[in-house]
């Protein structure tokens, strides 16, 4: 796969006349996909899929193209000449950009985590295994992404990542069901049985009458499914350099009028995860990471190179929206979760989110899946859904009590076009109050 990119580059790169260059993109991937109902497997798969980006420059004119590539190297390269050719002609057409930015250093990488690649079969096995007598409705991604890039000044940058991704959810009955997620690099038997295990329980919880609570404040408990919601609300917009620079974040009261969040948070962009590339697609080196809260105040902005260009700053990310987002750990032990919470809410999944005031970060959305009532440390019955509206300010402000020790790793299960390599690690979030409007 990586000598067959770089044999690509080089045919392409002595194509290229004049002072133009060229900067070349490889995204490919090789998965497997399960989808399973009533806990047995009702379609299964394989995609095997490559693609080639091309971006060809010459001052400050540049025209683009992306191409579904097969593998076989005459046929490829009979295709990609053409597009070459086509992308001549139209950057005559084309203006100047005067934000085309784009790295002239040479920094060569390399990276493999495809080592611990479980074969599917065994793996859902697993599942269904542990998933017995269970109304198991998910889906099991597993394989090898591959990102690469080249450019004619003689730069070479791969990246290679196995992981796997399964999200399921089980159904008591109608929409009362348990949703979990088991996701990594590194399948292991014992975490899926636990999850399962916990699911059963809360199944058996879920079977007891139904409470409606009245709008108020109430104690919580959010898991860190939860919390993924209520962050990646945050991120819409939130940490870019373009968003900070025009206004438009909703974070913007962090930057105007001082505010801050409890000083035990901590959120960074941690490229050194290994699931998606340190490189990016203009040829430049991300840092390991970018600190983008600390102690609860804003510290720094993601930069891609565009808005590098336009701000005069370092770029440091890829895109301007978190694809590796990691929030520090607090001192609470998950199995105490329930004492510490003493009555209140226990919230494993929010769904439906969107801003109610989007310049006081403040946002709404609904309860989902199992969402339980706890008295004294116990849980009691399963709460009818409800809708939320509060703040950013207060749910990880004021409001914070505490972080769980423990963090769950969640890999973004979308599948449009190819498999995201955009991931969250998160805690679990304790709250003296939440909103609830009805």
């Amino acid at each position: 796969m990586q000598d067959y990119f770089y044999a690509l580059s080089g045919a392409l790169f002595a194509k290229l006349e004049g002072d133009e260059q060229l900067l070349l993109g490889f995204s490919a991937e090789d998965s497997d996909f399960v989808r399973m109902n009533h806990n047995r497997i009702r379609q299964a798969g394989s995609v095997r899929q490559r693609s080639l980006s091309l971006d060809l420059i010459e001052a400050q004119r540049h025209a683009q193209a992306s191409v579904e590539i097969s593998g076989d190297a005459e046929q490829d390269l009979d295709q990609l000449n053409g597009v070459l050719r086509k992308l001549r002609e139209q950057r005559a057409l084309l203006p100047d950009d005067p934000y085309l930015y784009f790295s002239t250093d040479i920094n060569n990488t390399e990276y493999h985590h495809d080592n611990e690649v479980i074969g599917s079969h065994d793996a859902v096995a697993q599942i269904v295994q542990a998933g017995k007598e269970l109304d198991l409705v998910g889906i099991f991604a597993n394989g090898i992404q591959y990102t690469g890039f080249a450019n004619s000044m003689g730069q070479r940058n791969w990246h290679s990542s196995a992981n796997f991704n399964f999200d399921w959810s089980c159904y008591l009955d109608k929409d009362k069901a348990v949703k979990s997620n088991y996701a990594g690099f590194d399948w292991q038997q014992d975490p899926l049985t636990d999850k399962m295990e916990n699911i059963k329980h809360q199944l058996s919880v879920l079977a007891r009458p139904s409470k409606t609570l009245e709008p108020g404040t109430y104690r919580a408990y959010l898991a860190p499914s939860a919390v993924s919601e209520i962050v990646s609300m945050m991120a819409w917009g939130g940490f870019g350099l373009k968003s900070h620079r025009t206004k438009s974040t909703p974070l913007i009261q962090m930057l105007d009028e001082g505010r801050t969040l409890s000083s035990s948070v901590a959120l960074r962009e941690y490229h050194g995860r290994g699931l998606a590339p340190m490189f990016t697609g203009s040829g430049f080196i991300k840092p390991d990471d970018v600190q983008l809260i600390e102690n609860g105040k804003y510290r720094d902005c993601l930069v891609n190179a565009r808005s590098a260009k336009e701000y005069a700053r370092t770029i440091n990310a890829d895109w301007e929206y978190p694809g590796a987002l990691d929030m520090a750990a607090g001192n609470l032990p998950v199995a105490d979760i329930l004492k510490e919470l003493d009555t209140g809410l226990y919230i494993n999944n929010l769904w439906y989110l969107n801003f109610s005031d989007r310049n006081a970060c403040q946002m709404t959305g609904m309860t989902r899946f199992a969402c339980f009532w706890v008295e004294q440390g116990e849980i009691q019955a399963p709460v009818n859904v409800m809708r939320f509206d509060d703040s950013v300010y207060r749910l990880l402000g004021n409001n914070l009590l505490g972080l769980t020790e423990e963090r769950e790793l969640i890999l973004d299960s979308s599948t449009y076009g190819q498999r995201s390599n955009s991931s969250m690690e998160l805690p679990g979030v304790l709250l003296g109050e939440l909103r609830l409007t009805l």
